[in-house]
């Protein structure tokens, strides 16, 4: 992503391609942190999250907090966190996605991610921990995707920036390489892809079990069955809630 641009005039297929063999320039990323930081101060204590999550996140995303996002081997992890960014994207808050060389701009935004108000940072390369520490003090939402050996020094190095910035970091652990304990647990289980129709064979939509535990779930574990993604590409609780 060229940072020497006005922020508003990138075009959405920028966002999402960097060069590997480019050293990302801290001071570009602290510019940008700069630009997308919120003018006020009084920042409310939790983001949104959207209607068809409010069964697992009452009160939304509380920042400060770091949220781990797992899947079974079916697969959903990338998916379960653009939709939980997806909410308070579209609230205005700015979002940046840290390590996922494989995010598309359609995908992101059929989750319900305004494409408007997200960064994408595919290769942060060996300084990737840098760079998301940069990125949390001025976005509302990080979601990192970490290398598979994460050195316990560094995730504690980045979860202390979280805590002091009031950043809300979503962990997306395909390899369990995240070494710290996370706020709160998303797990994506049981997930089977549903065709169409009756004897079709394209298959559009996928059914999951979802569910959040952890020391910041208020005491119990909660699930719930959604579309993950529905045909049309979005979230969507099962029983149509």
């Amino acid at each position: 992503m060229q940072f020497n641009q006005p922020l508003a005039t990138v075009r959405y297929e920028r966002m999402f391609a960097t060069s590997t063999r480019r050293r990302l320039d801290p001071g570009a990323l602290q510019a940008l942190s700069d630009r997308v930081r919120p003018i006020s101060t009084a920042r409310a204590q939790r983001l949104p999250a959207a209607p068809s999550l409010r069964a697992l996140l009452p009160a939304g995303l509380r920042r400060g907090t770091a949220i781990g996002v797992t899947a079974d081997e079916a697969g959903g992890s990338t998916t379960m966190a653009l939709a939980l960014a997806g909410a308070a994207t579209q609230a205005g808050s700015w979002c940046a996605a840290v390590g996922l060389a494989d995010l598309g701009a359609l995908a992101a935004e059929e989750a319900g991610v305004d494409l408007s108000r997200l960064v994408c940072i595919p290769r942060p390369g060996a300084h990737w921990a840098q760079t998301v520490a940069e990125l949390l003090d001025g976005f509302d939402l990080v979601i990192l995707c970490p290398p598979h050996h994460v050195r316990p020094a560094l995730a504690r190095r980045v979860v202390a920036r979280l805590r002091d910035r009031r950043a809300v970091l979503l962990v997306i652990d395909r390899w369990r390489s995240w070494p710290e304990p996370c706020d709160l647990d998303v797990r994506v289980e049981m997930a089977r892809w549903v065709s169409i129709g009756p004897g079709e064979d394209c298959l559009r939509h996928r059914q999951a079990t979802v569910s959040v535990d952890g020391r910041r779930a208020e005491g119990r574990r909660r699930a719930i069955q959604l579309w993950l993604p529905a045909a049309d590409g979005a979230l969507a609780d099962v029983s149509g809630r």
